[in-house]
């Protein structure tokens, strides 16, 4: 690939000299000779491009729908159609039976419907449209879901459709990134590798925050790529405001990728290191602003008057933030959390921890696909620019998207606390850029004999890669493993004589290694979308593609927390934990192996598997499966899933409830949200997620019911113990009413009337 040199005076005040492309002007049209990294190289007759046309005197303007669908006049003809069926096809493919997946992760779909009914709710990310406690997350995220549920109605599609248009937005500013360096072939690849990688596929179509999470640190790499382009700081501010609204999805996985930019920035920028200092000042600056308003005002918020922060054992967001979803997912030291605290070493509750974790069976097959490519590409693009001056681009692209995909990863591979293997679609526009910017880069050195060898190198590592993942899951189209392998290995041996095959072999070599390296993703991406997905622990492909591993088997989680296999195909929860919980846990329930999660299906999320009934530690009752029992939601007692809520449920929460605060209260976020979604009345989360944040007290709750705000108490729900002294508060106040108010059952649920207490009582 031909890039000019840079020509700064070497004193940081930026480019200058004749010849050098104009910001916006793709790198392949500059009037350059050699590459700045070494000496011409010889290379294949190429195709005749169209020169720009000059904008000339008394020319009549383009009309807009010309402008939009044949894009800049630099740019091949083919690339702005392209580029559009790109965004078509990501879009009709993330659409593509998007209501199979009802709402998704009920937690947060509760939230939407709450911030759809309250904007007090909305502004907080409460649970409920009464506000008795906030979401574990900040709310930036929940915000576009609760606003179209607020145009449109609560429905699958209301919710779900904003991920979507994330997804295809991430996609377009992916290529945009690209497009301008690398040219559009560039940009095409990386977007079809980025839609095409299963963990994307599940995470545009669901309701957590990694959506919005990736779609702005994509846009946070892409505007310090601009400030390396040009040296001005609106680029460097724009990243800042993209990484503070990121921390209002998903707090400091945010900053993940601060230290690579920063340090590549303060090194690389076409301007004097007094102004590049200076920019990321302004830049950190804009960053506290996006992000912490909104920190500020619930802070200083009066602690009485707004819901009590979830996740929090001291009803601090600042708490929050430093602990369970801060450093406590870095040591595993989350106190509240399912596994109550505690972790470390090498082996946690959430998985083996080390350098090989984003291959193993747990999050191989949900990101890895073109892991080993990407990685080897990175070196030869660095390798490729070692002799380029400090400001060049080329090599400043290279480091911006390979140092937030190493930092990312290294983090991802090495965190003790929670850890689930969804969270790797962090990783997906950085190993798709990298991808796309050194296959590009390569294909255009690829007369050198290095060059060519190297491609070959990562198409074979690709196809070798791709046949192991496929044959993990051996029962799933057995033959296409076979087609990568040696598909990848044809076109890997065609690309080594490349400059011996002619214009069309040398290309036919290169789209059988790209088709080859992305079928295998594109298989579990398929099955992906083909089937709905529900509940708090969602995983990509057809079934086994991810097993957690640890005591119990697979689904298992260390230490015997959730345990049980999944059921990751539509289903009838044919596994129902059978494969078992952790070990060493009482047959009654406890801690001792939560029942199988159907993960993905129709709806019925139902599991029989692990807790069923029984009692909890600390007197708290388990109902029978179904309708608010303990096995209901598929994942104890709603931990990992909702109950399933019959009609005769909802017909008996939803009477009166005008009359009432909340319609009724229920152990664990989960729990409570399917029966608000059922209803459309709030419902309280008592002890947030888990079951296990000390809201409300006991004393609290007492007072609720004497004023007459509460009308029913949902039995069963939330981890039943392991939390230390805020589980026991759940405890307490299920111990309480049902000692002392009136049982009532409808079918396999359990409910308590506040109104009505014992005669005992």
């Amino acid at each position: 690939m031909t890039t000019q040199p840079d020509t700064s005076t070497g004193n940081g005040t930026g480019p200058s000299g004749a010849g050098e492309p104009s910001p916006g002007t793709d790198a392949r049209f500059a009037t350059s000779s050699a590459p700045s990294w070494g000496p011409p190289a010889p290379t294949l007759p190429a195709e005749p491009v169209r020169p720009a046309a000059a904008p000339g005197a008394g020319e009549p303007a383009r009309p807009f729908l010309h402008r939009a669908w044949r894009g800049r006049p630099e740019d091949p003809r083919w690339a702005r159609p392209a580029f559009l069926a790109l965004l078509l096809a990501t879009a009709v493919l993330y659409l593509y039976g998007l209501s199979a997946s009802g709402y998704a992760n009920s937690f947060y779909s509760a939230a939407v419907q709450a911030g759809s009914q309250s904007w007090k709710a909305f502004f907080f990310g409460s649970l409920d449209s009464a506000n008795a406690i906030t979401v574990d997350k900040p709310p930036a995220s929940l915000w576009p879901m609760a606003l179209s549920v607020r145009i449109f109605g609560l429905s699958s599609w209301a919710i779900l459709v904003p991920e979507v248009l994330m997804g295809v937005a991430t996609v377009g500013v992916l290529y945009a990134a690209l497009r301008r360096r690398f040219g559009p072939a560039a940009g095409l690849i990386a977007g079809a590798v980025l839609a095409l990688t299963p963990v994307a596929a599940l995470m545009f179509r669901f309701n957590n925050p990694d959506a919005m999470l990736a779609l702005l640190m994509t846009v946070t790499v892409y505007c310090v790529i601009r400030g390396l382009e040009d040296g001005r700081t609106k680029w460097l501010v724009w990243a800042g405001v993209a990484v503070g609204f990121a921390f209002l999805a998903k707090t400091l996985q945010a900053f993940l990728i601060l230290p690579p930019l920063a340090v590549l920035y303060a090194v690389c920028a076409p301007v004097s290191l007094r102004k590049r200092f200076a920019q990321i000042g302004l830049s950190a600056g804009a960053m506290v602003v996006a992000g912490g308003w909104w920190v500020a005002i619930v802070e200083l918020w009066p602690a009485s008057s707004r819901p009590y922060i979830g996740g929090s054992q001291n009803n601090s967001f600042l708490e929050l933030t430093f602990g369970y979803n801060g450093l406590g997912r870095i040591n595993g030291d989350e106190t509240g959390s399912v596994g109550g605290g505690g972790g470390g070493g090498g082996t946690g509750q959430w998985g083996e921890t080390g350098w090989n974790r984003m291959f193993n069976s747990e999050i191989g097959g949900q990101i890895s696909w073109l892991l080993p490519a990407a990685l080897i590409l990175l070196v030869a693009g660095l390798v490729l620019t070692r002799k380029a001056s400090r400001t060049d681009l080329t090599r400043g692209s290279f480091l911006a998207w390979g140092g937030a995909l190493l930092m990312t990863a290294l983090v991802f591979s090495y965190m003790a606390g929670i850890f689930h293997q969804y969270y790797t679609v962090a990783l997906a526009p950085y190993i798709a850029a990298v991808v796309g910017m050194g296959a590009t880069v390569l294909w255009e050195e690829r007369g050198r004999v290095w060059a060519s060898l190297t491609l070959a190198g990562a198409a074979t590592a690709s196809a070798a890669w791709g046949y192991v993942l496929l044959d993990r899951t051996s029962d799933y189209l057995p033959w296409l493993k076979w087609l990568v392998l040696v598909g990848g290995l044809t076109g890997a041996l065609g690309l080594i004589f490349v400059t011996r095959l002619g214009r069309r072999l040398a290309l036919a070599a290169a789209a059988l290694s790209f088709a080859a390296a992305i079928a295998g993703p594109t298989a579990y991406t398929l099955s992906t979308v083909n089937t709905g997905h529900s509940g708090s622990i969602v995983t990509a492909g057809p079934s086994g593609a991810s097993t957690m591993g640890g005591p119990g088997g697979g689904g298992g989680m260390r230490g015997g927390f959730p345990g049980g296999g999944q059921n990751q195909q539509n289903g009838n929860g044919a596994q129902n934990g059978q494969q078992g919980g952790g070990t060493g846990g009482p047959p009654t329930g406890g801690t001792g192996g939560f029942p199988g999660q159907n993960q993905q299906g129709n709806g019925n999320t139902q599991g029989n598997g692990g807790t069923r009934g029984g009692n909890q530690p600390g007197g708290m009752p388990g109902g029978g499966p179904g309708e608010g029992g303990m096995g209901g939601g598929g994942g104890a007692g709603g931990l990992l899933n909702g109950a399933n809520v019959g009609s005769a449920a909802k017909a008996l929460l939803s009477k009166n409830a005008g009359d009432y605060t909340w319609a009724a209260a229920a152990i664990g976020s989960q729990n409570s949200a399917s029966y608000q979604l059922a209803t459309g009345k709030p419902v309280m989360a008592i002890g947030g997620f888990n079951g296990t944040d000390p809201s409300p007290t006991l004393a609290q709750f007492k007072k609720y019911v004497t004023d007459g705000k509460i009308h029913y108490f949902i039995s069963g729900g939330g981890m039943g113990g392991g939390g230390g002294a805020s589980s026991s508060t759940s405890s307490r106040i299920s111990s309480w009413v049902t000692a002392n108010f009136k049982k009532v059952t409808v079918g396999s649920a359990t409910f308590y009337d506040l109104t009505q207490p014992t005669s005992s009582s």
